[in-house]
């Protein structure tokens, strides 16, 4: 595997650039040491999303806007949007594919994947608490992103004051690692004073025992902050993203492929963090509201 020689110049400095350097027919490297030894998390390598039929891919489309709009609905009332588009479907089969996208009606049980029984559950610590800089909190969730022949799960780490997305991965799964490798890019740049997060297991988990979650956090002295349950406002911002990623990316496009999907989200994130100007930070950026010193030197340099 020629790749892995060479000078430290040309050590790969990007997620598409160490992609890259994966070879899949090397006998002595498994796919997984390659990865663990430049710093990738496999959800990059690998996007084979979870095989669905087509009329299933379609119904979950569905249920993922309608989630966006309301997301009180349950299974039931899911069933009966359902219906009243003219689909077909029986109750079986809708809490399944609720499940397996993640998504529940906000009362009475959370909309989010259930929290790991016996593991901790940490107060909600932004109620009446006044967010006035970069850093004081970060926020996290996780949100179904449908494709033409699948499906993909994101994840994000996003600043709450200034909107600015840290970091944030794709995963065919809902397990915790991907989540914990986005948390490791966003702390390699920044630390909040606060970390807030709804309580599903991803979260929660200690599946991953020296990389759990909460545990990387406790270890930058983070302050952790989770949900309430059945509150649907409590992670808004983050919410708020999903809604414009979705409208203005996810939904206009129809990703062939886990590539094409990481391709268009990684564009319009970039797009979404340095261009795109938002009215309610006074008409700037979000990374010029997050490092404004450094948006102010970029500015003067062009």
């Amino acid at each position: 595997m020629s790749n892995w020689s060479g000078s430290k110049k040309k050590w790969p400095r990007t997620v598409n650039e160490a992609r890259r350097w994966i070879d899949f027919d090397n006998p002595d490297l498994s796919i997984r040491e390659q990865c663990r030894l430049l710093g990738l998390h496999r959800s990059n390598v690998y996007y084979d999303p979870a095989l669905e039929s087509d009329e299933n891919l379609y119904l979950m489309r569905l249920m993922d806007e309608e989630h966006l709009r309301r997301p009180n609905r349950g299974s039931r009332q899911m069933v009966d949007f359902l219906s009243d588009a003219g689909c077909r479907v029986n109750r079986k089969r809708i809490p399944r594919l609720m499940k397996k996208m993640g998504i529940e009606g906000v009362a009475p049980k959370r909309r989010t994947t259930i929290a790991t029984p016996g593991q901790p559950v940490y107060p909600y610590l932004l109620r009446n608490l006044e967010v006035v800089r970069p850093d004081q909190v970060w926020c996290s969730d996780i949100t179904y992103i449908p494709m033409q022949f699948g499906f993909l799960f994101l994840v994000a780490m996003m600043d709450w004051f200034s909107r600015y997305v840290i970091s944030w991965r794709l995963s065919n799964s809902l397990d915790a690692d991907f989540c914990v490798d986005a948390l490791d890019s966003a702390l390699s740049q920044g630390r909040p004073e606060i970390f807030n997060t709804d309580q599903g297991s991803q979260f929660t988990s200690r599946e991953f025992t020296s990389r759990e979650f909460t545990g990387v956090l406790k270890s930058q002295d983070v302050a952790i902050s989770m949900d309430g349950k059945g509150r649907a406002i409590d992670n808004v911002m983050i919410e708020r993203l999903w809604r414009t990623v979705k409208y203005e990316e996810v939904y206009l496009k129809e990703y062939s492929s886990g590539s094409d999907c990481y391709q268009g989200l990684d564009s319009y994130l970039d797009y979404y963090d340095h261009r795109r100007r938002h009215q309610s930070l006074a008409r700037k950026t979000p990374w010029e509201v997050y490092r404004p010193n450094r948006a102010n030197r970029l500015q003067l340099s062009i």
